[in-house]
């Protein structure tokens, strides 16, 4: 039941709100009113464009003028950076920059995909635990633990040898579902601490239905929380897919992706013999990891929104 006072209360702040700014409607969100008062820094865009810089490179590779990443020249084997192959080529001939920018898709793709569907489920899922409470919120809540008590890279490889062949649709899903339980608490735990707030208590007073709530006033509140942890999960999805890639469980031969570069580079020696090829590939992995955490540090602290700031 819901105290009528408080009720009242949150509906006489609704209507100062009003008669203040000249609004109607429900009362925005806390973090809708802080973050049209500074921007984001010059770290996060800058961040922001060069993650966006690799994702277009990895789009737009098809039509760019680069190598084919699968061809041997057997004549240019091992050479270093030069005009004609920019980061040089590997023990095989192939151009070290093409195969860089191709097989970034792979690592892109199961990054961005897989937590991009573990967001909508664990959003949804999170929202609805977080609000409603009840035994929904237990169940999902001790689902949520039972599969986070699994260790994730252990629980991943499993997977990987018995679902065969593999293919980036079914790593994308596993890893997806691997990464919903983190998200939901995350978003559930978000959801918690702004369900019991004056601007939901108005609303569901005014007769909103549930899915109203959640989606008009609690999901902008929860979204930057979820996208800065995103972006981590993005980073760590990235490095899960290439250290499978690396032991030989991700994208078979001769597609290329970043992790059997490495691997290939570490290989007969070829670390003494050309160092290129797991250079490149690593350094890439890292600059765009770097990219990632920047951006979702920023965020975390651009939109902390604390109580008081309502």
């Amino acid at each position: 039941m819901v105290d009528i006072g408080n009720a009242n209360q949150a509906i006489e702040r609704v209507r100062e709100f009003e008669a203040l700014t000249g609004t109607t409607g429900p009362v925005p969100p806390a973090t809708a009113t802080t973050a049209s008062r500074s921007g984001l820094g010059v770290v996060f865009w800058v961040s922001f464009g060069w993650v966006l810089f690799m994702v277009l490179l990895a789009i737009f590779a098809s039509v760019l003028p680069l190598k084919n990443p699968n061809f041997q020249d057997y004549s240019a084997v091992n050479i270093g950076p030069s005009i004609h192959h920019l980061l040089g080529t590997d023990d095989l001939g192939r151009d070290l920059l093409s195969r860089i920018i191709f097989g970034s898709r792979v690592s892109l793709i199961i990054g961005f995909a897989s937590v991009g569907l573990a967001l909508v489920a664990g959003g949804v899922l999170g929202l609805l635990a977080g609000y409603t409470g009840g035994w929904i919120d237990t169940v999902l809540n001790a689902g949520s633990l039972v599969v986070l008590a699994f260790p994730a890279l252990l629980a991943i490889l499993v997977i990987e040898a018995f679902w065969v062949p593999r293919s980036l649709l079914k790593l994308t899903i596993i890893f997806a579902v691997a990464g919903t339980p983190s998200l939901f608490r995350v978003i559930r735990a978000t959801t918690l601490s702004f369900a019991t707030r004056e601007f939901v208590v108005a609303a569901r007073t005014m007769g909103a239905t549930t899915w109203r709530i959640l989606f008009r006033e609690l999901l902008p509140n929860v979204v930057p929380a979820a996208v800065s942890f995103a972006l981590i999960g993005v980073a760590v999805a990235i490095i899960l897919e290439g250290s499978l890639a690396f032991l030989g469980l991700s994208i078979s031969l001769p597609t290329a992706s970043l992790g059997n570069i490495v691997n290939e580079g570490v290989q007969n020696n070829n670390l003494t013999l050309n160092a290129y090829i797991a250079l490149w590939p690593s350094l890439y992995i890292f600059i765009l990891l770097v990219a990632l955490n920047l951006m979702a540090d920023r965020l975390r602290t651009r939109f902390d929104v604390r109580a008081g700031n309502l």
